[in-house]
């Protein structure tokens, strides 16, 4: 990169200016210009070294996406998805059942409480429960 720096500068350049290839920059801004450009040049090696090996990672990659192996690993993953949906539609299943039990058990109690507040009550005056009287 070539840098020209110098206290006299052409009237239209204010600070530092890039003209046919060449940076021109006042005094005053070189160290500015001089972090800049190395910046530049750092994310520019950054890349360079980034697409070293690019199309030898992309055949090494295509050929573990295309292989037995990522074929195997994508299976796993799979029957293990599948396994635990089998496992939560059996649990789903096995908790309906015992939900439905419990409910049929609880309408038990409820009417037979019921059926046995109503015998008591035709043979003898009982206080007023709320859950067991008709609301009007």
């Amino acid at each position: 990169m070539a840098v020209i720096v110098s206290i006299a500068l052409p009237e239209e350049v204010k600070g530092f200016v890039f003209r046919d290839g060449v940076w021109i920059c006042d005094v005053k801004v070189m160290t500015a210009l001089a972090v800049a450009l190395r910046m530049n040049l750092i994310s520019i090696a950054n890349e360079k070294a980034m697409a070293v090996g690019k199309n030898e990672k992309m055949e090494t990659l295509y050929s573990y996406l295309t292989g037995v192996e990522f074929k195997q690993r994508v299976e796993a993953i799979m029957e293990a998805f599948t396994c635990m949906e089998e496992g939560l539609r059996k649990e789903r299943v096995a908790f309906e059942k015992i939900w439905s039990e419990r409910e049929k058990q609880i309408k038990k109690v409820v009417s037979n409480t019921v059926g046995m507040y109503g015998d008591l009550s035709g043979l003898v005056t009982l206080p007023q429960i709320k859950n067991l009287e008709l609301n009007t």
